[in-house]
């Protein structure tokens, strides 16, 4: 049976634990209030998530930070029973990871303090990363998150009309985040790595 990519996988709903031990030794699946997500992304997907931890690693390399980047790490936010994200790309403050009950045993986070930095690449379920992932990363006090849509594929009010590739850069201001867009040969701009010097279409293109 093919599964759509980023497709719900229609079954009961599953609790944290139910989902760790059906699930959490497979980094394809999440798990968002409940319902399964095969995440299966395709190859430009991952290219554009290597591009950008690369990128990241570069930047905290040069200013010596104790951060590090985990690709597909599981974030199960403390504050809810039946949700797991996998975010594509994610800075860790290894100085925050002593206060993680699960981190020595697992790569689970459960306090947001742990974040710096979150990145996604959108597939075909984007609602997901504009809508949920934008409020609960907002709640944990992630300070920046980037949504990489280099297909275009998110809805008019958020990426405007005619869709093209876009990524939207997310700082958190007061508790809510506060959304730029970039596109084409604009310049992107990042507080969390101000030195970074690429626009838009080296991001969403993998600097192709």
């Amino acid at each position: 049976m093919t599964i759509a990519i980023d497709q719900p996988i229609q079954q009961k709903p599953l609790s944290c634990d139910e989902f760790l031990a059906r699930y959490g030794g497979d980094n394809r699946y999440e798990l968002i209030d409940g319902e399964v997500f095969d995440l299966e992304p395709t190859g430009p997907h991952e290219e554009v998530a290597a591009f950008i931890t690369v990128k990241i690693c570069v930047q905290i390399d040069k200013i010596g930070l104790s951060w590090f980047v985990l690709q597909r790490g599981l974030l199960r936010p403390s504050n809810t029973a039946m949700t797991a994200f996998r975010p594509d790309v994610a800075v860790i403050d290894r100085d925050e990871l002593i206060k993680e009950p699960l981190w020595s045993d697992q790569s689970i986070l459960t306090l947001g303090s742990s974040l710096k930095f979150v990145a996604e690449v959108v597939s075909s379920n984007w609602q997901n990363d504009y809508a949920r992932k934008i409020e609960d990363y907002a709640v944990l006090g992630i300070p920046e998150y980037w949504i990489a849509d280099y297909a275009g594929l998110g809805g008019t009010r958020h990426i405007g009309k005619p869709k093209q590739p876009t990524l939207s850069i997310c700082t958190l201001v007061n508790g809510e985040y506060e959304i730029q867009q970039f596109q084409g040969d604009q310049t992107i701009v990042s507080l969390t790595f101000p030195d970074l010097k690429l626009n838009a279409e080296q991001v969403l293109r993998a600097g192709r």
